[in-house]
């Protein structure tokens, strides 16, 4: 008898394949029998089962881009992550992580700085919340394995560590490594890809810099000697993916270098691909030569997002249009009751909104004043809005002051409202350059950053809104087939780490399942929380429909309720698919 089987739902089984109305029967957390109903076929009988008539069955989700580095040691549910049927994380991308550290205080405040700047977790929350057991990678990855959880997951060595260990203060300066020190770093980075590290992660962009000091991170101006070390060191390996985030608007002038490191090595080369305001058509000359390097051989891929990078403005978040205005710093520190009292009253709103913010960069002062990409965010939350629905838009109908207009929308439901910035991915007002980057076969569904920006944006429900918008809400442009958009976000994102086990629901295949009743798939709405260690703040956005997620043959979620079951594992490594045909 089957442990479980999953009976009578609609099939969508991640290879992109047409849906049927089948059973899914699981043994031992593996896949036994696809018995397809159209067909007349049954699959036996189970000691448990779930009636699924008209839910759709799908392979669990498979984020390939989350900062779940530290919470993992605290939280076993990965949340938010876990309430939106992810069944498979990969962490430790942009270089930046927690292993190698030395055990001094200082070693482990440097790292903990750089994750607070560049992912803006609370740095107390991360001295609270981590009990620190290790020193080399393959001591981090045992002290994770020694903790229950409620997915799988896997991690990757990241650069910020790894200079910063070797190095010590040159390395977080960056200063140039010496030909010593990389050999260093490459024998640290193979060692940690022995020990089961899916990757090495690095960071090339002017964004990612640590909290207290504003250096940017160890490695974003690493010599192509130090790159290239390290890759090779993947290529003796013969395993690992070569992640990085670049400078958006730059992507040409480090093709040419990131696509030879792809072919020295011959392991994938994975590089953050969004459309830039700085440069927002340069994505499609990028598209035209990831197909060159296709058509070599060459495994280059973009990561691209699913909605743009969504910044939420709030006024308890860590950026909104007057956080740089007087008014506003002479307040910041209110206990929040005093706070909002201050923000209702009409001399402050006057004020407010009538201070210029301080000047600051050209990437902040457009977060500052970019008022044609702001939008209230009302209960609809409608992340792909016309023109006429910006701030810009509005203040122009009415012939009112945008920054009232933005101060305004903050103060609905009594202080808690939302403005949302859609940060790339949203120079032409539309997610048509969306659909287009997702849809190529040479991208990858990626940048959700579960874990991360944690009181900047709420993007970990990425995968609940593939679903929700893209195969059935979007009114603006294209739609995508619901068996399509399953495959983006299990199957092809499994594969391109080398998870060859899971994210297709076929006999010998891991049983990460979700049962979901499509036409009640919603999101939440995204609000703060304070469940972080300290009371620490962070958005939630959670999701309704999921009528059961399993995990390794285990139900985790029910209605949307834990289980309490932790069925979940470290990934140690690549994973063998079970049959060589259907791993092609």
């Amino acid at each position: 008898m089957n442990d479980l089987v999953i009976r009578g739902g609609t099939v969508v089984d991640g290879s992109g394949g047409s849906s049927f109305t089948g059973d899914v029967a699981i043994k031992g957390g593996i896949i036994t029998e696809i018995a397809n109903r159209d067909r007349g076929e049954a699959a036996g009988a189970g000691a448990r089962e779930i009636a699924a008539d008209g839910l759709l069955v799908t392979p669990g989700w498979v984020d390939i881009h989350t900062h779940y580095d530290a919470q993992a040691t605290w939280d076993p549910y990965f949340t938010p992550s876990s309430w939106h049927g992810v069944t498979t994380v990969v962490m430790g991308n942009c270089g930046v992580g927690f292993a190698p550290c030395e055990t001094s205080d200082k070693a482990r405040e440097t790292l903990i700085d750089l994750m607070e700047g560049v992912e803006d977790i609370p740095g107390a929350a991360l001295t609270d919340g981590m009990e620190w057991s290790w020193e080399s990678f393959s001591e981090y990855l045992g002290a994770l394995e020694a903790k229950p959880h409620v997915l799988d997951f896997g991690t990757q060595v990241p650069h910020g560590a790894v200079r910063a260990y070797v190095m010590g203060e040159r390395g977080v300066h960056n200063e140039d490594a010496t030909t010593d020190d990389i050999a260093r770093m490459a024998r640290i980075v193979r060692e940690g890809i022995d020990a089961g590290a899916l990757g090495f992660s690095t960071s090339r962009t002017s964004i990612h810099k640590a909290k207290s000091t504003g250096e940017h991170v160890p490695g974003t101006y690493a010599a192509m000697d130090e790159v290239f070390g390290i890759g090779h060191a993947l290529r003796e390996a013969g395993a690992g993916v070569f992640q990085m985030a670049i400078e958006h608007h730059e992507a040409d002038e480090n093709f040419g270098w990131m696509k030879k490191l792809a072919q020295e090595t011959g392991r994938p080369v994975l590089f953050n691909l969004v459309q830039s305001d700085k440069a927002p058509d340069l994505w499609r000359d990028m598209l035209v030569r990831l197909d060159e390097a296709g058509r070599e051989g060459i495994p280059l891929y973009g990561q691209t997002a699913g909605r743009p990078v969504g910044l939420l403005y709030n006024w308890r978040a860590s950026v909104h249009p007057f956080v740089l205005t007087k008014t506003w710093q002479a307040m910041k520190d209110l206990p929040w009751e005093q706070m909002l009292a201050k923000l209702k009253e009409p001399e402050t709103r006057a004020a407010m909104c009538a201070e210029e913010p301080m000047k600051w960069d050209e990437f902040v002062d457009r977060l500052m004043t970019g008022h044609h990409k702001m939008f209230p965010l009302g209960p609809e939350q409608d992340y792909e809005p016309g023109p006429e629905k910006s701030v810009e838009g509005i203040s122009k109908r009415a012939g009112q002051n945008p920054r009232e207009i933005v101060y305004d929308a903050l103060m609905q439901d009594n202080g808690e409202g939302i403005v949302y910035f859609p940060l790339f991915n949203y120079s032409n007002g539309s997610f048509d350059v969306l659909a287009e980057l997702i849809a190529h076969p040479r991208t990858g569904l990626s940048l959700s950053d579960g874990g991360a920006h944690c009181a900047t944006i709420a993007d970990a429900s990425i995968p609940t809104f593939m679903i929700t918008h893209w195969t059935r809400d979007r009114t603006r442009g294209r739609k995508f087939a619901v068996e399509d958009m399953v495959r983006m976000q299990t199957r092809d994102t499994a594969k391109l780490f080398g998870l060859n086990d899971r994210g297709l629901l076929a006999p010998g295949y891991r049983a990460d399942v979700n049962v979901i009743d499509y036409e009640k798939l919603a999101l939440g709405r995204a609000h703060m929380a304070w469940d972080l260690p300290t009371g620490a703040k962070r958005y939630v956005q959670g999701a309704e429909g999921y009528v059961a997620t399993i995990c390794g043959g285990t139900p985790t979620y029910e209605n949307g309720e834990a289980t309490g079951a932790l069925p979940g594992k470290l990934l140690r490594g690549q994973q063998s698919a079970p049959l060589a045909k259907a791993a092609e």
